[in-house]
């Protein structure tokens, strides 16, 4: 093989492992151009000056620069090890500010709002009555009165009353540990008449041992009894004293709807 055959096979070589495989190696002198041999090799060391191009190569000089810009750019930027799918840092700041702003803004649910006690999913359903009336025979009057009160209220409180509520034959024991296992709250109309009557004791022990923690479920009523006289077991409890009747009766009535209103929020709570 003669000197410029194999100097031309050598440049095909090398024009090939640079990515341009349409060099055909056909030698045609000076058929390149002064400034382009001068631009390869400067760039890639390959004297084309004695090199045919096969057609395919038209215009290829002109995009050549720009591919070669394009590569020195590239390679002087750092490499970029994150994944193609990965955000720019602005968008990663934007969605971190979204994200901060939905954990720190409330969330709404259905307890946000103002709690309903008479809806049909209400916690209230779940027993019989809102209130079971504990009083003694002697204080029926004032009893009735009071009942009729709650019931007549637009939230129609349901409240158990011994003497209309419990069933006829059955036994005082069970009738008044049901009254008490099936009301929410238990009001104890603390008179003398109750203090003496052992029933009335024994339904307020009833309530005492059903929740222990009060938690305003057992409302205490004074009417005409000294705050001496007031029940040990009661002590931590705070009462409600009876001077006019209709106030009294109107401090009951938002006891109890307090009591309700805080377990309906607290059974809506558990549901979300």
């Amino acid at each position: 093989m003669s000197t410029m055959l194999r100097q031309n096979f050598q440049d095909a070589i090398r024009l090939k492992k640079v990515g341009y495989p349409w060099y055909t190696g056909r030698i045609a002198p000076n058929e390149v151009g002064e400034r382009n041999n001068l631009y390869l090799q400067r760039k890639i060391g390959v004297d084309v000056s004695h090199l045919k191009l096969s057609p395919d190569m038209a215009g290829w000089f002109k995009w050549l620069p720009w591919k070669s810009r394009q590569s020195s750019s590239s390679s002087k930027s750092p490499p970029d090890h994150s994944s193609p799918s990965s955000p720019s840092p602005r968008l990663e700041r934007d969605s971190n500010s979204l994200a901060s702003s939905r954990v720190n803004s409330p969330k709404l649910t259905s307890c946000t709002f103002p709690v309903n006690i008479s809806s049909s999913e209400s916690a209230r359903w779940n027993k019989l009555y809102d209130a079971c009336i504990c009083h003694s025979e002697g204080d029926l009057e004032f009893v009735e009165q009071m009942v009729s009160y709650l019931e007549s209220q637009p939230e129609r409180f349901r409240c158990f009353l011994q003497l209309r509520d419990a069933v006829p034959g059955g036994a005082i024991v069970s009738e008044l540990c049901e009254a008490v296992q099936n009301s929410h709250c238990w009001v104890l109309l603390i008179t003398s008449s109750f203090l003496k009557d052992p029933w009335c004791i024994y339904q307020m022990h009833q309530a005492l041992m059903e929740a222990p923690m009060a938690n305003g479920r057992i409302i205490p009523v004074l009417k005409g009894v000294d705050r001496r006289d007031y029940p040990r077991e009661l002590k931590c409890i705070y009462y409600i004293s009876i001077t006019v009747q209709e106030e009294g009766f109107m401090q009951v009535k938002e006891t109890v709807m307090r009591y309700l209103r805080e377990l309906c929020k607290n059974a809506c709570r558990n549901m979300d």
